[in-house]
């Protein structure tokens, strides 16, 4: 080869090795956080395998472009505000918060934040302007709490059409969750049922609140979810097997631990659709410009184990309308 063919040869190369470097620049990583007042949320398991799978099929794939950080305050509410700053410091793009207290802590960080599940109203919270024009920066997952108690209480009655006294147990230190008990009883006074008003603070509490069943026993009990009565869940499901109360929860995943009925929102498409506003807002859209979103799949399932366990029988016309039945 010629010496001027050479010196061509190295030029083209050096021209082309910037080329090639920026080709191999690494992408751009994502950090997602969560935050709960429960336990963090694994990504390898339950609703944190859907989070991290609906994101996935947005192309934000974890250990590639993607970075997960979770926090949770494992019941322990005054831990919230530390663990979001924990995330803020890590600067995560995105948190997903589940549970009340979570949210407006996410909120006062200044974080972009989506609400999966457990905030009951945001704009009755006071953590969004409206659900159509969230202003600042939330936004997420809503659902109508009135609506779902009526449909819940109407689960219970077709379940003991005896029904007069419902029970209703809720952690009265959650603003969002308190909200839904008064949707609770407000769909009960509707239809002529009497609310028996269990508040709760504590783990010590539930005593209480048995102790005041056992003085004035209601013919059921519906439980409103936030991480201290999930917490304590084996507790109510082994009060109401005891006593032989129909029970009602707002989770799917209560029926499978043992609770009677459950009836709430498809976890799987609402932290799909949390995963879809995160990857939204990953892409550069404001979360004030995106709206709350409704769940359009709610699941009504019955643990018939748990029945017969408790030698309760639930009418055929009622099995026929349960999404699921645990045999």
């Amino acid at each position: 080869m010629r010496r001027r063919d050479v010196i061509q040869l190295l030029a083209g190369a050096m021209v082309a090795a910037p080329c090639v470097a920026a080709a191999q620049t690494p992408a751009k990583t994502y950090r997602l956080g969560t935050l709960t007042v429960g336990p963090p949320i694994a990504p390898n398991a339950g609703t944190g395998a859907m989070l991290i799978e609906g994101l996935a099929k947005r192309g934000y794939t974890l250990g590639q472009n993607l970075a997960y950080e979770p926090r949770g305050a494992a019941g322990n509410v005054s831990r919230t505000e530390n663990l979001m700053q924990e995330l803020k410091a890590a600067n995560v793009d995105v948190v997903v918060t589940v549970s009340y207290p979570a949210a407006p802590a996410a909120k006062a960080s200044g974080v972009a934040t989506v609400i999966a599940s457990g905030s009951g109203d945001p704009v009755k919270t006071g953590l969004v302007a409206s659900l159509a024009r969230p202003g600042g920066n939330v936004t997420g997952i809503s659902d109508d709490a009135a609506a779902l108690s009526t449909k819940r209480l109407g689960y219970l009655k077709a379940v003991s059409p005896q029904l007069r006294k419902v029970a209703m147990l809720w952690n009265k230190d959650d603003l969002g969750m308190t909200q839904r008990y008064d949707a609770s009883a407000a769909a009960a006074q509707t239809l002529g049922i009497t609310v028996l008003p269990l508040g709760v603070r504590q783990p010590d509490d539930f005593n209480d609140a048995f102790d005041a069943m056992n003085r004035d026993q209601p013919d059921a009990i519906l439980m409103v979810t936030d991480a201290l009565t999930l917490l304590n869940r084996k507790r109510v499901f082994d009060y109401a097997a005891e006593h032989r109360l129909p029970a009602i929860y707002e989770q799917d995943f209560m029926a499978h631990d043992g609770g009677l009925l459950s009836y709430g929102a498809d976890a799987h498409e609402s932290f799909d659709r949390a995963a879809a506003l995160a990857a939204q807002i990953f892409g550069g859209a404001k979360p004030a410009n995106l709206p709350f979103e409704l769940p359009t799949r709610y699941l009504f399932v019955i643990n018939l184990k748990t029945a017969k366990a408790m030698n309760f029988t639930v009418p055929n016309n009622v099995l026929a309308l349960a999404d699921e039945v645990i045999e």
